[in-house]
């Protein structure tokens, strides 16, 4: 266990929310716990699965600081991912070391929302009331490397299959770099089993079948079903670790470990090996516990030797929101206590001090008479600078007022004689320009009408056409083509029932 299990802790409980399964570590000792209970005096530990948070990589600017690195990850994430702005999604992140470049950093982000957190957990909260870690799944295979149980570097995938998930992580160079869910649960397996027998057969079956029965030996009319749902399963798998050889940049991978929640007669790490021709192991590891029973879940013997790593040697990747208890002196009650105890000590001690303090405030007075006098002295001083400096502000102000005024006069002068001699656009080339566009739509002109208000200038159109939808086209027509220069605006279109045609006024304000 790590110090902060060794000292004020005597036990470390590992949780598995999915499965409802708990593991007391004492010392290498690991033992089943059917009934869970709260204690101050146990660690406890669990972690998400790969349903259970979203993985993503994102790249900052080297320039922004640690301390405002948090608010960039998350308002790019929120961005690039199109989280509901709504939610306050727990949010933490890991260095991405190997993939950096000169102008960016590279971080492994995990995101979870909270009412996922709470109902993944809410059985457990019920039972023990608080949990200390609760960390992505994937993240708990560094703990292998940290123990030097996996001693060799290179890239390694490691897919774990679980009643409800089934998850696939990579690392490369003994750092975690991919992880991914694949739809190959033990739940998962069943229907797809089902599909490709072609007839529903009982869960328990299917478990009971998968667990005592090994491929190479059986005779049964399930087998030639369950390879061919196996083959699908290393399908999947190359699949993905094409993908990761590309995105990653990664040759090839050295070693595949494979393994299942659950104790299978068949191994399926050889047909892994056999099916993908990778180096292929179990994913069972020794980590050096004593236990009482003869198969433990994977996840619960690494979170039990996370416990034991150093802080530089973990993730610091921590997702929950169930803390335990505050220390007595943290909590109300606590204050109060501690603010009744003072009160006491102060009151006891009150008739001592208090001729002690009244002398030494005498003295104190006495001083700061002299000061005040002193002060008010240099105030009376700065007092007469500052007067003389605001007399001299305000004639040097008055003297600019006049230069603006002199300055915007000649402005405007200027601006007017530029509006008349540049900028006053001509009406007949305005209508030229306005006008051409009609006839390409079958569009009439009925009326022609000029206004000019100070700085506005506007035409009115009374338009005549045989459809209305030729109308609407030349106003979107216009409105693409002279963006910037006009604006048009079209309120209503009617139709004239003695001339059985449509009729609108088109207003166009220059810009």
């Amino acid at each position: 266990m790590s110090k902060k299990a060794k000292q004020p802790f005597s036990s470390v409980l590992s949780v598995n929310p999915y499965k409802g399964t708990y593991l007391s570590g004492i010392a290498s000792f690991l033992k089943n716990v059917k009934s869970p209970e709260y204690s101050k005096q146990q660690f406890v530990i669990s972690f998400l699965n790969t349903k259970g948070f979203i993985n993503a990589i994102i790249e900052v600017s080297k320039n922004i600081p640690d301390e405002d690195l948090f608010d960039a990850i998350s308002n790019k994430i929120y961005d690039e991912l199109a989280l509901d702005q709504a939610i306050e999604y727990q949010i933490h992140y890991i260095e991405n070391f190997g993939y950096t470049d000169d102008e960016n950093r590279s971080f492994h982000v995990f995101i979870v929302d909270p009412l996922t957190l709470k109902e993944t957990f809410l059985n457990v909260t019920e039972k023990i009331k608080y949990i200390d870690v609760i960390i992505p799944a994937p993240l708990l295979i560094k703990s292998l490397y940290a123990k030097d149980i996996i001693e060799t570097g290179g890239v390694h995938c490691f897919v774990y299959i679980q009643e409800n998930d089934a998850s696939l992580t990579v690392y490369k160079d003994r750092e975690f770099i991919y992880t991914k869910s694949l739809n190959f649960s033990i739940i998962d397996m069943h229907e797809k089993f089902c599909e490709l027998y072609g007839e529903r057969i009982n869960y328990d079956e299917f478990l009971s079948f998968i667990k005592k029965e090994n491929l190479k030996e059986t005779d049964s009319e399930y087998k030639p079903y369950l390879l061919k749902l196996y083959q699908e399963l290393f399908s999947n798998i190359n699949e993905v670790l094409t993908y990761i050889k590309r995105a990653f940049e990664v040759e090839k991978i050295d070693h595949l470990y494979i393994g299942s929640q659950l104790n299978l007669a068949s191994k399926i790490y050889e047909m892994a090996e056999f099916e993908l021709n990778l180096r292929t192991s179990d994913f069972a590891f020794d980590y050096g516990f004593e236990n009482e029973a003869q198969h433990i879940d994977e996840f619960h013997s690494l979170m039990h030797t996370y416990i034991s790593l150093n802080n530089e040697e973990k993730y610091d990747c921590n997702f929950t929101i169930f803390h335990r208890p505050p220390k007595f002196i943290q909590r109300e009650s606590g204050k109060l206590f501690m603010v009744i105890a003072v009160s006491l000590l102060i009151a006891f001690a009150y008739p001592i001090t208090y001729w002690v303090l009244t002398y030494a405030q005498s003295l104190q007075l006495e001083l700061l008479k002299e000061k005040n006098i002193k002060i008010k002295n240099e105030a009376k001083a700065r007092k007469s600078l500052v007067d003389s400096k605001q007399n001299e502000k305000k004639r040097v102000l008055s003297l600019l007022n006049e230069e603006k005024k002199d300055y915007q006069d000649k402005k405007n002068t200027l601006i007017k004689i530029h509006q008349v001699k540049v900028d006053y656009p001509m009406k007949a080339k305005l209508l030229t320009t306005l006008t051409s566009s009609l006839n390409r739509f079958g569009v009439h002109l009925k009326t022609i009408s000029y206004d000019e208000e100070k700085e506005s200038k506007s035409f009115t159109f009374g338009l005549v056409a045989n459809k209305d939808k030729k109308i609407t086209q030349l106003v979107e027509y216009l409105t693409k083509k002279y963006i910037g220069r006009f604006k048009f605006s079209l309120e209503e279109i009617n139709f004239n029932e003695d001339s059985k045609q449509y009729v609108s006024e088109l207003k166009v304000k220059i810009l």
